[in-house]
C-alpha cells in the first residue's frame, strides 16, 4: 500500500515522492523483543546515554570495570541484545561489554535514524565508556564502525558479521521492495546527500577498507539474502591483513547466536 501510494504520488511529481521516500528510508521498523534475548540481558547492567537534547541512548553493560571494552553493535531495524549471546563468553574471557540501541532503534529514543546516526552513537557510547580495545558489529553496524574508525575512533580489532560493501546499495533494494521508479531513488540519493553532506562514496567500505588498519575477520553465511556473501568476501579482499570465515544454513541474523561463530569471534579478539 505504501509502495502503491509512492508510485501514484510520482506521476504528479517526482520530486514529491522523493521526499516520501526520504521519509521512509530513515524510518526503521521495532520489532518485539524475544524471550530468548530477555534471558541473556538478566544479568547486565542498563545504562542510558544522552547524546543531545533529543537523543537518548539506553543499553547495557556486562563485566568488571577494569577489562578491556568490547562494543557490540547491531544492524538497521536491530536492537543490542541482538548479539548479546556473545557477551558471557567475553565476560568470560576477561573483557568488559557494552552493547547499545542506536536512534531509532529498540529502546533509545527517535523515529528515524541512518548510517550517520548510527556512527554518531558509536562515537558518544566510546567517548563515554572507553575507548574499545574491540567491536563486533552486524550489517549496518559495521559500516558504521568503519565510518566512525576512518574519522578517528581507535579500535585494535573488528568482527563484522555480514558486513555491506556499499551501503548506497540499500537504495536500490529499498527501491526494489517498494517498486520506485530510478527517478525517484535518484531524487532519494540526492536528499541524503544534501541532508548529511556528503557523498555516497564517503559512505562505502571498498573506498575506506584499503586505507584500514584494524585487524578484521569477517564472518559470512552463503545463505544471506539480504547481504550476499560475495559481499563480505570481497571487504576480505580490499581490508589488509583481514580473514573471512564463511559459514552454511545460519542466514543474515541467526548467525548471531551461533556457538562456532562467537566461540570464533572470541579467540579472534583474544589473541
Amino acid at each position: 500500500m505504501i509502495g502503491a501510494g509512492v508510485r501514484l504520488l510520482s506521476r504528479v511529481s517526482a520530486s514529491a515522492a522523493s521526499r516520501v521516500a526520504f521519509e521512509l528510508f530513515r524510518t526503521p521498523r521495532r520489532h518485539r523483543l524475544p524471550e530468548r534475548e530477555r534471558v541473556l540481558l538478566r544479568d547486565a547492567a542498563p545504562f542510558e546515554l544522552r547524546l543531545s537534547t533529543s537523543t537518548l541512548i539506553r543499553g547495557w553493560r556486562w563485566g568488571e570495570d577494569s577489562g578491556p571494552l568490547v562494543i557490540l553493535f547491531h544492524g538497521w531495524e536491530g536492537r543490542g541484545s541482538q548479539l548479546a549471546a556473545f557477551a558471557g563468553p567475553l565476560v568470560g574471557r576477561g573483557f568488559r561489554v557494552v552493547a547499545f540501541d542506536a536512534p531509532g532503534h529498540g529502546s533509545s529514543s527517535g523515529l528515524q535514524s541512518s548510517l550517520p546516526h548510527f556512527a554518531w552513537s558509536l562515537r558518544g557510547v566510546a567517548d563515554s565508556e572507553g575507548t574499545p580495545h574491540a567491536i563486533i558489529g552486524h550489517s549496518l553496524g559495521c559500516a558504521a564502525a568503519t565510518l566512525a574508525m576512518r574519522d578517528g575512533l581507535a579500535i585494535s580489532k573488528a568482527v563484522f558479521v555480514a558486513p555491506p560493501l556499499n551501503p548506497s546499495d540499500y537504495t536500490q533494494q529499498f527501491g526494489a521492495i517498494f517498486g520506485l521508479s530510478d527517478e525517484v531513488i535518484d531524487g532519494l540519493r540526492n536528499r541524503i546527500e544534501e541532508r548529511f553532506l556528503r557523498k555516497w562514496n564517503d559512505y562505502s567500505l571498498a573506498t575506506m577498507a584499503p586505507a584500514m588498519s584494524s585487524d578484521l575477520l569477517v564472518v559470512h553465511d552463503r545463505d544471506d539474502v539480504e547481504t550476499p556473501w560475495p559481499v563480505g568476501a570481497r571487504l576480505v579482499e580490499l581490508w589488509p591483513g583481514s580473514r573471512l570465515i564463511t559459514t552454511e544454513g545460519l542466514g543474515h541474523r541467526r548467525i548471531l547466536r551461533d556457538p562456532s561463530v562467537i566461540e570464533e569471534a572470541i579467540a579472534f579478539i583474544a589473541s
